[in-house]
C-alpha cells in the first residue's frame, strides 16, 4: 500500500528556515516523480517544486532560489529546504508523487507550515 507521510511544519518568523519531509513506503518498483504542492487559506493548491527519479528538478517561479527539493533514495524521503521564508508562504503542504508504471498519484497528508512574527 502506498503511503506518504509528511512532517516538519512550523510556525517560524519571516526570514526564517524550515525543513520539511516526507516519507515514502510501498513504491515496490520506485516512483517516477514526486511533487510538493501548497494550499494557503482560501486559494488553489498549487505546485511549488518537483523532482523526477532521476533527479531534474523543476520549481514554481515564487520559490526559487529559496526553495530547494532533494530526493534520499536509500531512505525513501524527499525532502524540502525553505529558506528566506516570507509570509506569504504561509499554507499547507502537501507531498505527492507517482509510481513507476502507474498512472495514479497519490497525496500525504499536509503540514502545517506558518510564517509570521
Amino acid at each position: 500500500q502506498v503511503q506518504l507521510v509528511e512532517s516538519g511544519g512550523d510556525l517560524v518568523p519571516p526570514g526564517g528556515s524550515l525543513r520539511l519531509s516526507c516519507a515514502a513506503s510501498g513504491f515496490i518498483s520506485g516512483f517516477s516523480v514526486m511533487n510538493w504542492y501548497r494550499q494557503a487559506p482560501g486559494k488553489q493548491r498549487v505546485l511549488v517544486a518537483t523532482i523526477t527519479n532521476g533527479g531534474s528538478t523543476n520549481y514554481a517561479d515564487s520559490v526559487k532560489g529559496r526553495f530547494t527539493i532533494s530526493l534520499d533514495n536509500a531512505k525513501n524521503t524527499i525532502s524540502l529546504q525553505m529558506n528566506s521564508l516570507k509570509p506569504d508562504d504561509t499554507a499547507v503542504y502537501y507531498c505527492n508523487a507517482r509510481p513507476q508504471g502507474s498512472a495514479r498519484f497519490y497525496w500525504g497528508q499536509g503540514t502545517q507550515v506558518t510564517v509570521s512574527s
